[in-house]
């Protein structure tokens, strides 16, 4: 009797059947075992792994202006010549505390994410978000973004890092909080409007358009708060600007508020952008990843491949954008007073001097070969300038 259409013959319903291994006493798995998902294994990974990073930057971690590339030998201690926000003068330990914290609740956050969505979009975007920091140096010495010496820092002669203006610091590990976060309300508005707007709407028809849209003003006004508020804790300066487009010119918390806060979603806008799912459920990156046949048989590489590979190209134009104000020359707003005296002053084009403040000063390992410039610095700071000590 034929036993098509996966019916049993009728000879065979009534035979024997063997036991299952639960009916012998077998206390087996009915199902061979396989090998360890991805997910698995990232997830007992990740701690080992997370705590040998921490081990190392423990062991490297500096503070205060070491190394004779940046410190001045006549100023003992850290004395501030400005007042901090709200007159508080610990917000460098504070800054320490919060980065441990939302460091520890990340790394928490991933373990416990990976094992239930590995390889999810969200969480590849975030780790390439962190992934920038290789730019950072880059990113601080194309806008003069001058850091306090106190925060815990790489060692400031390491090669590659030395090319920020002071220190490189430990608190920039937190980029995953900073350029992924607009995308979440730009998503969730760009939601509620399609919700009342018909099909054949421009934000149904251009989605990615209206998302970007979306982030860009979102992401403005965040990185203007975030950042005029840090800039204000004596974390970092832009120890100089362009006076058209910037605030509070000419103080030690001048701000390029049009420039910095504009070039910085020239990121947000992509890592929002590539996490966009179309009605398939596929993310802009792994669309990418399919159509340039990238990593075919890997397709979470190929996504976290594009991913990276775009977010380094547009951090790159950010670099590019300071870089090009840099050669104009056009950055002559000077921060004062100078607010790190226990370093010297950063001034690569010799703005400072021509402004009257104090040195020692020092250009940068990086003012021949990548600003392009003569140093036209005055042989003595200029008496009565704007920055000279009253």
């Amino acid at each position: 009797m034929s036993s098509r259409g996966g019916g049993r013959p009728k000879d065979l319903a009534g035979a024997k059947q063997e036991p299952r291994p639960a009916d012998r006493g077998d206390s087996s798995p009915s199902r061979p075992r396989t090998k360890p998902s991805t997910g698995q294994l990232f997830g007992w990974l990740s701690v080992p792994v997370a705590l040998v990073l921490l081990g190392l930057i423990a062991f490297h971690a500096r503070t205060g202006a070491v190394s004779p590339r940046i410190r001045n030998p006549e100023v003992t201690g850290t004395p501030r010549p400005v007042e901090p926000l709200f007159g508080i003068h610990n917000w460098v330990p504070l800054l320490h505390i919060f980065t441990i914290i939302s460091m520890s609740m990340i790394v928490i956050t991933y373990v416990i994410m990976w094992r239930r969505h590995p390889a999810h979009p969200v969480l590849l975007m975030g780790i390439v978000c962190t992934a920038l920091l290789w730019q950072d140096p880059l990113g601080n010495w194309s806008p003069y973004a001058v850091y306090n010496p106190d925060l815990l820092h790489w060692p400031e002669d390491w090669p590659w890092v030395s090319l920020s203006p002071t220190v490189e610091p430990f608190v920039v590990i937190g980029y995953i909080m900073f350029y992924l976060a607009p995308y979440f309300p730009a998503i969730w508005l760009l939601q509620k409007i399609q919700a009342r707007r018909p099909v054949d709407s421009f934000v149904w028809r251009h989605p990615l358009i209206c998302l970007a849209a979306l982030i860009f003003p979102i992401g403005f006004v965040f990185d203007m708060f975030l950042e005029v508020s840090l800039v204000r804790t004596g974390m970092y300066i832009y120890s100089q600007v362009i006076p058209f487009g910037s605030i509070f010119t000419g103080t030690t918390y001048q701000f390029p508020l049009l420039w910095e806060s504009a070039l910085v979603t020239v990121v947000m806008i992509p890592a929002g952008v590539l996490l966009f799912r179309d009605d398939t459920g596929k993310t802009v990156a792994e669309k990418l990843a399919q159509r340039a046949r990238v990593f075919v048989n890997r397709p979470a590489l190929g996504t976290f491949v594009v991913m990276l590979v775009i977010l380094n190209i547009s951090y790159g134009l950010y670099v590019f954008g300071f870089t090009v104000i840099r050669w104009t020359g056009t950055a002559t707003s000077v921060a004062c007073p100078y607010p790190y005296p226990e370093a010297k002053v950063f001034d690569p084009q010799g703005f400072y001097a021509k402004n009257g403040a104090p040195g020692p000063y020092f250009r940068g390992i990086a003012a021949d070969f990548m600003t392009w410039q003569p140093d036209h610095r005055p042989q003595a700071p200029v008496e009565g300038g704007r920055c000279a000590q009253k």
